[in-house]
């Protein structure tokens, strides 16, 4: 095959998550349910944030993207998956295949860019309170977003053009549900050292960076509340990161699962369902934990709700 004959497969073969006919019905009610569930209760925290006053600060402007994100994340493969279902059709076009990949990529690494700035924002509010309005200016926080979007987005359009020198044989069969990136340098039919080494280095950087600064915004968090002589004081500033961390646990959680998953076993099954867990479970979880742990959200979801009762 020739290096540059990268256009000769016009589509893949997404295996999905079973072969059984009898589970598909199944799987296409859950994961349908699920997604809407996502949708709704992401859209429904952006239009609470909106729409109630109350809320216009930076850490709600923060989970405000954090849940467009999230809806985004989700309908960058559920849909595509349902859709395969459906029609009792595995297959996915070569370009589709890639438009999935990169928009896959830049709402993953948009979930960790946001959840490090949350952290940020929280180690600000907590350990610089009376300057917290004066560092946590509007300008900053679109700066940081808008700073987040264009580096992922120069990573991900990096890693598209480096797949397309790739070259794939006819009736290439893509062990997973959605198009990954990792799965599709397996099934490569030409030399994918580059791509693997900018991959690991992305990944390495992407990942590893913005963790560390959640931890360490954390382990700033936790010095400056031993320092409380309050204990009322260090229960109620603590909560108001309780939400915070259990998405960042939740999600880099599942992420880790996904990934010793695929290092301790070659069962492609179990690589898909593990995935499932971060790329839908984790985004419909999302708005619950910030609703239900989260007294000021509550409070202006009630009402926001209130709204459209006249006998509230």
């Amino acid at each position: 095959m020739k290096a540059g004959n990268h256009t000769e497969v016009s589509e893949f073969l997404l295996l999905g998550l079973s072969d059984d006919p009898e589970l598909q019905p199944l799987l296409f009610g859950v994961l349908l349910s699920m997604y809407l569930v996502t949708v709704l209760g992401n859209l429904l925290i952006i239009l609470v944030i909106t729409s109630d006053s109350h809320l216009h600060t930076p850490m709600y402007f923060f989970l405000s993207n954090l849940s467009f994100i999230d809806i985004c994340f989700t309908s960058t493969t559920v849909p595509k998956m349902l859709v395969n279902i459906q029609t009792q059709s595995k297959t996915i076009s070569y370009i589709g295949c890639l438009i999935q990949v990169y928009f896959f990529m830049i709402f993953a690494g948009m979930d960790g860019f946001l959840l490090t700035v949350m952290a940020y924002d929280r180690f600000v509010a907590i350990c610089h309170p009376l300057h917290y309005t004066v560092i946590m200016n509007p300008r900053l926080c679109g700066l940081l977003v808008l700073l987040s979007w264009s580096i992922i987005f120069w990573v991900s359009l990096l890693h598209i053009l480096l797949m397309r020198q790739l070259t794939f044989c006819p009736g290439t069969e893509i062990p997973h549900f959605f198009c990954e990136i990792t799965q599709i340098l397996k099934v490569a039919c030409s030399d994918t050292l580059i791509n693997n080494i900018f991959l690991y280095v992305t990944t390495a950087l992407l990942g590893v960076f913005p963790l560390t600064g959640i931890l360490f915004s954390y382990s700033q968090i936790v010095s400056s509340l031993m320092r409380l002589s309050s204990t009322g004081g260090k229960c109620k500033a603590f909560a108001t990161c309780g939400s915070h961390l259990s998405v960042v646990s939740l999600y880099y959680g599942t992420s880790l699962g996904v990934y010793l998953s695929s290092a301790v076993t070659y069962s492609s099954l179990r690589n898909s369902v593990a995935s499932v867990m971060y790329t839908v479970v984790t985004p419909m979880l999302n708005p619950f934990i910030y609703s239900l742990r989260n007294k000021d959200v509550k409070g202006a979801l009630g009402r926001f709700l209130s709204q459209g009762d006249p006998c509230l």
